[in-house]
C-alpha cells in the first residue's frame, strides 16, 4: 500500500475521501437515532435505513448520468451537492418534521450511489492498472477503521450537541472533500466512446456485466452469498441474547471485534489480489464468511470472537476483489454505469436477506439459520473459486 500512497495525486484523493467517509460514517446511525428520539418508534427509526437503501433502484440511471461528465469535476460537484442536501435538517424541530429526515436520508442514499460510481471512475483514471488493488485496499482499510469509531462517534455527538450540529459536521466533511479533490491535477480524458441512443446507454452497464464472463460469474456468485449473509444482521442479536445470555448492548463489543478483522482484511487484500487474482480474492472473502457463520451456530464466547473477527476479514477481501475486477474489466467510459449497476445488483439480495432474516429468526432456531448461512456461503465461495482463472 505504500507504493500507491507515494503518488501525490492519490494521496490528495485519499485526504479528501477521509473527510467524506468520516462524514458518512457518523451520519447514518445518527439519523436513525434522531428519528427514534423524535418519535419513540423503533420501526420508524429502522425505516431511516430503508430510506437510504431505496434509491439503489435508480442505480442504472445514476451510472448513465455519471458517465456523461469528466470524473474529477463531477466528483467535486457531487460532494458540494451532498453538503447542500443536508441543510433541510436544520429545520427539524419535532415529530411532525420526521418526513424531512426521511427525505434527506433518501437523497443522501442517492448521493452515496453517485459518489461511489464517480469514485470508481476517478480511481481508474488516476491509478495505474497494476496499483488498483492497492488503491482499493487502502480505501477499504480506512472504511473498516471508520466502522469501528464512526457510528459510536455519531451517536455520542448527537447526544452531546444534537442533530442540527451533527448535520453541520457532515456538511463540513463533504465540503472539505470537494475542496481537496478540486486541487487534483486534471487527468488525461479517456478516448471518446461511441454514443448510442439514451435507452441503450442506460442499459450499457447491465449489458457489460452480463456479457463479461468474469464479472458475470462474480456477481452471480456474490449475489448467491448475499441472499443469506444479511440474515446475520438479525441473528447476531439472538446469538447474544439466547446463546450467550448477555445484554443486547454486547452486540457492540462483537461489532468492534469485527471492525478489527476488517482492518486486517483491508491491509492484506492487495497481497491476496496479487496472489489469487480478483475473482479468487472475491471467492476467498465470500467463503471465509462460511466458517464464521458455522462457528456462531455454537454459542461460545471465545469461538464467537474468532468468528466475528473472521467475518470482518472477509468483507474487505470481497469488496477489494470486486471493485478491482470492475475497474480492470470495464472500459473507462463505462465504469460509472457498471459500478452503479453492481451496487444495485448487490444491494437487492442484501436488502431482501436482511428483511428475511428479521422474519425467520422469529420462527426458526438461530443456530439452524447460522448453519444455513455457513453452508450457502461456502457453496457460493466454491462456485467463485472454480472461475478464478
Amino acid at each position: 500500500m505504500r507504493t500507491v500512497l507515494r503518488r501525490p495525486d492519490f494521496r490528495l484523493l485519499f485526504v479528501g475521501l477521509l473527510a467524506s467517509m468520516t462524514a458518512e460514517s457518523i451520519l447514518l446511525l445518527a439519523l436513525a437515532i434522531w428519528v427514534k428520539d423524535l418519535t419513540g418508534s423503533d420501526g420508524l427509526a429502522g425505516a431511516t435505513i430503508f430510506a437510504v437503501i431505496a434509491p439503489m433502484t435508480l442505480a442504472p440511471l445514476v451510472g448513465w448520468f455519471v458517465d456523461r461528465y469528466p470524473r474529477r469535476p463531477f466528483f467535486v460537484a457531487a460532494n458540494l451537492v451532498t453538503a447542500v442536501l443536508l441543510t433541510p435538517l436544520f429545520t427539524v424541530r419535532d415529530a411532525g418534521d420526521v418526513w424531512i429526515v426521511y427525505l434527506v436520508a433518501a437523497l443522501y442514499g442517492l448521493s452515496y450511489i453517485t459518489l461511489s460510481a464517480a469514485l470508481s471512475g476517478l480511481i481508474r483514471q488516476l491509478v495505474p492498472v497494476e496499483l488498483l488493488a492497492e488503491a482499493n485496499g487502502v480505501l477499504q482499510t480506512v472504511r473498516q477503521g471508520l466502522r469501528l469509531i464512526g457510528p459510536l462517534a455519531g451517536a455520542a455527538l448527537y447526544a452531546a450537541i444534537g442533530g442540527w450540529a451533527l448535520a453541520g459536521i457532515g456538511m463540513v466533511g463533504f465540503l472539505t472533500a470537494a475542496a481537496v479533490v478540486s486541487a487534483l491535477p486534471t487527468p488525461h480524458p479517456p478516448p471518446p466512446t461511441v454514443r448510442l441512443r439514451w435507452p441503450a446507454e442506460l442499459g450499457a452497464g447491465l449489458r457489460h456485466l452480463a456479457g463479461e464472463p468474469a464479472l458475470r460469474r462474480a456477481l452471480f456468485g456474490y449475489g448467491l452469498g448475499s441472499l443469506v449473509m444479511g440474515f446475520s444482521e438479525s441473528l447476531i442479536f439472538a446469538y447474544v441474547d439466547e446463546g450467550l445470555g448477555r445484554d443486547p448492548a454486547f452486540v457492540g463489543v462483537l461489532v468492534t471485534v469485527q471492525g478489527v478483522g476488517g482492518l486486517l482484511g483491508g491491509l492484506c487484500s492487495p497481497a491476496v489480489v496479487r496472489r489469487l487474482g480478483e475473482v479468487g480474492t472475491l471467492a476467498t472473502g465470500v467463503a471465509l464468511f462460511g466458517p464464521a457463520a458455522l462457528a456462531l451456530a455454537y454459542p461460545d464466547l471465545r469461538l464467537g470472537f474468532a468468528a466475528v473477527l473472521l467475518a470482518g476479514v472477509s468483507l474487505p477481501l470481497t469488496m477489494v476483489g470486486l471493485h478491482t475486477l470492475i475497474q480492470r474489466r470495464t472500459p473507462p467510459g463505462l465504469v460509472g454505469r457498471v459500478a452503479a449497476a453492481t451496487e444495485a445488483v448487490i444491494s437487492g439480495p442484501q436488502a431482501f436477506s436482511i428483511g428475511a432474516g428479521a422474519l425467520l429468526v422469529g420462527f426458526l432456531d438461530y443456530r439452524m439459520l447460522f448453519a444455513l448461512i455457513g453452508v450457502a456461503t461456502l457453496a457460493a465461495g466454491g462456485y467463485l473459486w472454480r472461475g478464478r482463472h
